[in-house]
């Protein structure tokens, strides 16, 4: 198999060159320039597209035209880098060592659903303005049955070059139907978890040379916008880029609010790293600890698999990274997926950088599967463990959507929900003890305390009392000597608004019904 491959850098300075020619070709650019420090790098990576082979010294980066204009202001020395279509002869067409041409993509997810239909569905989320679709599968032993198991998410090559993960992830389908039935581990994941896969999240960034092969992919969408930087962020607000939401954008942001997520991952390529939230701000997340823990697992079962040194990236600000990176301490990104679906939709969703090499030779597909599926299963077993449980209704025993608070711990929106029409609830935790308040509106809250272990299932269901309900509360085996308790069973006062129930050794003496 032959590659070729042309870089060409020709610098430019400031406004010499015409910027019409530069997008004539494409709407993006892409080009180099130094800069002073990370204070500074930051301030540029909310105008223009930071790409992963920026290092200490010198950054790269991606711009639409307008983009560009912007950065030309900063009167910054700069390269451009013009990057020829790449090309590999793909001698067969098997073994998973090629990029489908997009018909072949469509046939494989429809040949996916007709082959396994009773565990695997196909949805189309949206036809673009291209005629390409974002296609999806769902995996389940019950398709279209809510049941009590958390969701999951995998998604690949939101930036259309980035196709790695696009292959990986189409193998990762087709490994985990053919697994069902024969494979334990498999079984139990279909069994026990909603999974979601969506091999290819930019079509017409892939396929924008064209339906026939993937040589001439860019970066940015058909609109030529980063759609990494199109999402609400937790810092910087609703439309961070200045950019309406893009289709692809609506599309992923209306599957999030129909289906609650509990674990996802975004897989992209031009480095070998797990990269974990925050990506906008440099405050840890509550579960940085849980982070670091999975980020770890990933990483680790990598090498273990390689044997070459793969994911043994180092970030240039850490160099004990070692395959795992905090993104904010890497560059900050603003409007990115992963910030979002951790903010705003609850989720635990972090950034797999697959291959340095952003288009890999098809001859190299199969070593990175190797490399990466038992992590790939892992990570998706992950969704499994912490804390869950169902909440209800006391009275009623109908499911709730309560929040589901850790005391002392919960901050920039780490909590979580129960969800409908189940009422269960998947909190993901480092191994400790933990203080954990349900509420919901109209509902008395109640705190429990939970152990978790790493990688284990720790099981609370919770029950809530409503709001103005007549309720006799059963305390037995009290130690405790004229005791007086609430309708909660927490030490009382008779001045409470609720029911009052008071004891003597144990005994119920006197009982305070309110309404």
């Amino acid at each position: 198999m032959k590659k070729i491959l042309l870089l060409i850098l020709i610098p430019f300075f400031g406004v010499s060159q015409n910027i019409n020619d530069l997008f004539a070709e494409k709407g993006e650019v892409y080009f180099s320039f130094q800069y002073k420090n990370k204070i500074q790098l930051n301030m540029i990576s909310d105008i223009v597209s930071i790409d992963h082979k920026t290092n200490a010294d010198l950054a790269y980066a991606y711009a639409n035209q307008n983009e560009f204009l912007e950065f030309l202001k900063l009167d910054i020395y700069y390269k451009i880098i013009k990057k020829q279509s790449i090309k590999y002869v793909q001698e067969s067409k098997n073994n998973w060592n090629f990029y489908p041409t997009y018909q072949e993509y469509v046939n494989m997810m429809t040949e996916f659903a007709d082959s396994f239909p009773s565990i695997c569905k196909l949805h189309n989320l949206g036809t673009l303005n291209s005629g390409r679709k974002i296609l999806i599968v769902q995996i389940s032993n019950n398709i279209g049955i809510k049941e009590n198991e958390p969701s999951f998410l995998y998604t690949s090559s939101m930036h259309g070059d980035e196709l790695a993960g696009y292959i990986l992830s189409l193998r990762l389908i087709d490994h985990i139907l053919n697994g069902y039935g024969n494979n334990l581990k498999l079984t139990e994941l279909v069994n026990n978890i909603d999974i979601w896969i969506n091999p290819l999240a930019n079509p017409d960034g892939a396929y924008a040379g064209g339906n026939q092969d993937v040589w001439s992919a860019t970066r940015y969408n058909a609109n030529f916008v980063d759609l990494n930087r199109n999402y609400p962020d937790p810092e910087d607000g609703l439309h961070p880029d200045g950019n309406p939401y893009q289709n692809e954008t609506n599309i992923f942001m209306g599957l999030s609010d129909t289906v609650n997520f509990s674990i996802s991952a975004n897989m992209h390529g031009g480095a070998e790293v797990a990269n974990y939230p925050w990506d906008t701000w440099s405050t840890l997340t509550a579960d940085d600890n849980w982070w670091q823990h999975v980020s770890r697992e990933y990483a680790d079962s990598c090498q273990v698999n390689s044997g070459n040194g793969y994911f043994e990236w180092s970030n240039w600000n850490n160099p004990f990274a070692d395959g795992v990176v905090n993104g904010y301490d890497w560059y900050t990104v603003s409007g990115g997926r992963q910030d979002y679906m951790n903010y705003f939709k609850h989720c635990r969703e972090f950034t797999l950088e697959l291959s340095d090499n952003k288009t890999p030779d098809p001859n190299n597909l199969h070593s990175l599967w190797d490399a990466n599926y038992p992590s790939l299963i892992n990570y998706m077993q992950q969704t499994l463990f912490g804390l869950r449980g169902i909440v209800t209704d006391s009275i009623t025993g109908n499911p709730l959507n309560a929040k589901v608070e850790i005391l002392s711990h919960d901050i920039d929106s780490s909590h979580v929900y129960s969800n409908l029409p189940i009422g269960n609830y998947h909190r993901h935790l480092y191994q400790g003890n933990y203080n954990i308040t349900f509420s919901k509106n109209g509902y008395y809250p109640k705190t429990i305390n939970a152990s978790v272990l790493n990688n284990n299932i720790t099981t609370k269901d919770v029950q809530l009392i409503p709001f103005n309900t007549t309720q006799i509360v059963e305390i037995n085996s009290l130690k405790n000597t004229n005791t007086t308790f609430d309708l909660l069973g927490r030490p009382s006062n008779e001045k409470s608004n609720i029911q009052l129930i008071k004891t003597k050794n144990g005994i119920i003496t006197k009982q305070i019904k309110i309404k």
